[in-house]
């Protein structure tokens, strides 16, 4: 069992979450080179992956043989995490690097728990057992329309088993990720990802101005 996580941690954590076609990978590479500009060193990483048990799970979630049942899942997805947070999480941000990362905790509360419909007390006990209430310091929630999203996933080639679900799963995650936000505006901060990308960087940028001057 991980025992909480010690406070203050002297680097930051920072998160990019959203269904799928708003635009991470892009933003990501954004964030960290923002971070990196500003002087901080970075550690650029994802979930589920980040270490190599943590990649062949992914692997495994994404490109199964056969159905994995909700509750497996999500069980597979704290397991990819607690090696992340043990391997790459914590040593990054006790040594004072700051962690990028694409999707944490978050992303179980919307997907396994809003898309799966995992009743939320299973999921914060799970987070409470692998993190030990280890929060984001910023979370950004890159958000589009489901039509958004799916106009620009429909030129993409093979899809994984995320991608392929039916626009009510992702009505429900996207619901999810805004109660959430709803719940913590100060932490997750919502970014309309359908404008342009200058416009949508230059809001992702003011964002990141309150964490680093903090």
């Amino acid at each position: 069992m991980n025992k909480p996580v010690a406070a203050p941690l002297a680097g930051r954590l920072i998160t990019v979450e959203g269904i799928e076609g708003v635009g991470k990978s892009t933003n990501l590479a954004f964030v960290a080179a923002e971070l990196q500009r500003a002087g901080h060193e970075v550690v650029l990483t994802r979930e589920p992956g980040g270490t190599p048990l943590g990649e062949r799970i992914r692997e495994l979630l994404l490109h199964p043989e056969g159905e994995i049942v909700p509750m497996a899942e999500l069980l597979l997805m704290f397991a990819a995490r607690a090696a992340h947070l043990e391997q790459v999480i914590l040593p990054a941000l006790r040594s004072g690097r700051w962690v990028v990362c694409d999707r944490f905790t978050d992303a179980s509360h919307a997907y396994q728990g809003g898309g799966r419909g995992i009743p939320v007390p299973a999921i914060q006990m799970l987070d409470q057992l692998v993190t030990g209430g280890l929060r984001p310091d910023l979370s950004l929630l890159l958000d589009v329309p489901l039509e958004v999203s799916a106009e620009r996933q429909a030129g993409r080639g093979d899809r994984d088993r995320f991608e392929r679900e039916a626009s009510p799963f992702f009505s429900r995650v996207r619901a999810r990720y805004l109660e959430l936000a709803q719940a913590e505006p100060e932490r997750i901060r919502v970014i309309d990802a359908a404008r342009p990308l200058p416009e949508v960087q230059a809001t992702i940028r003011l964002a990141l101005q309150d964490i680093l001057v903090q």
